[in-house]
């Protein structure tokens, strides 16, 4: 099987680890990104995607079983052809977002959707497949905590508590200042130092150390669709802090010890439990669930299903092409 992939970002960790597990399973891709360069403090322009479409349509023709979306802005490029078969991914703000509007209007001409938990589908309103990104249970693993501090730098802090916040600051949806604010007064509440960290900038192989390195992992966005971070903390057995956003609470349902919270208040005293108890937790036993095996085989399941049933248009198309060419 061979798929074509559309992104906003061909480097996503996420999508990257997805498509290396295809691979093992037989499916190819040829991966097409939307045009212009992005970085912090460079958007695409709403003429970017529209100087992509061509593109799409033009490498459309090529033979690819199916078509593969990523995120909703690719969603009007993917649908713009009709020659090949489409599975449109959402991956959370295109659906609690600005970008709503679109995944909403292209959704229903798209073969099959996928989103990563029950709030997305039930905000989208329209029928599709919950399929949440798979945790690599190799990659992500306990280990020692003096080796990983040592590993990522942090083996003179002393008997500070390290909380991780696992998304850069400058992304606004993940509320880096309500972090802050949040280990500030918990650091004024206990008699140990409480210190606030910040993973990014540094590559995927290495957050499993940092995982391991910290003491909680504290995620305060405002919104989610099924974060990535807090499934590779459990795997590492990190104890999670977190808003009740996105599929966090499916994900931490019998993890102790960690809590999930809707308030300031209920973030400081989750915190405050989790580490005075100073305990990993059983998170790695909860999240085989969402290992990337599992939902590599619910993503495969939806490709074959999806281009079995494109299979006789495409030939019924190519019959009509030579009957063309020979009238």
């Amino acid at each position: 099987m061979h798929v074509l992939t559309l992104t906003t970002h061909a480097d996503a960790p996420f999508m990257t680890q997805q498509m290396a597990a295809l691979e093992d399973r037989g499916v190819s891709f040829s991966t097409l990104s939307v045009a212009g360069e992005v970085d912090a403090e460079t958007a695409r322009s709403p003429a970017d995607y529209l100087r992509t479409v061509p593109s799409v349509i033009s490498e459309a023709g090529n033979g690819y079983d199916l078509i593969h979306a990523h995120y909703g802005l690719t969603a009007p490029m993917a649908v713009a052809q009709r020659q090949t078969p489409v599975v449109l991914s959402l991956w959370g703000s295109d659906v609690h977002g600005p970008v709503k509007p679109i995944s909403t209007a292209c959704a229903p001409l798209c073969d099959e959707v996928i989103v990563m938990s029950e709030g997305m589908r039930t905000e989208l309103g329209q029928d599709c497949q919950v399929i949440p990104d798979g945790v690599d249970l190799e990659r992500f693993q306990p280990k020692p905590q003096d080796r990983a501090r040592e590993a990522v730098g942090w083996d003179d802090v002393g008997d500070a508590f390290q909380v991780l916040f696992p998304y850069p600051p400058e992304r606004t949806v993940k509320n880096h200042p309500r972090a802050e604010r949040i280990v500030t007064v918990v650091d004024n509440l206990l008699e140990r130092p409480v210190e606030l960290r910040t993973v990014h900038g540094v590559d995927h192989d290495a957050v499993s150390d940092y995982m391991n390195a910290a003491d909680a992992l504290l995620l305060t966005s405002d919104s989610e669709g099924s974060p990535n971070s807090v499934k590779e903390a459990l795997a590492c057995n990190l104890p999670v802090v977190a808003t009740d956003v996105g599929d966090v609470s499916e994900r931490l349902a019998g993890v102790e010890p960690s809590r999930i919270a809707t308030s300031d208040e209920e973030l400081i005293d989750g915190l405050i439990d989790v580490l005075q108890r100073e305990e990993r937790s059983n998170g790695r036993e909860v999240v085989r669930e969402v290992s990337i095996e599992r939902t590599t085989e619910q993503l495969l399941e939806v490709y074959e299903r999806v281009a079995d049933a494109g299979r006789p248009k495409r030939v019924t198309a190519a019959v009509d092409a030579v009957m063309q060419r020979h009238r």
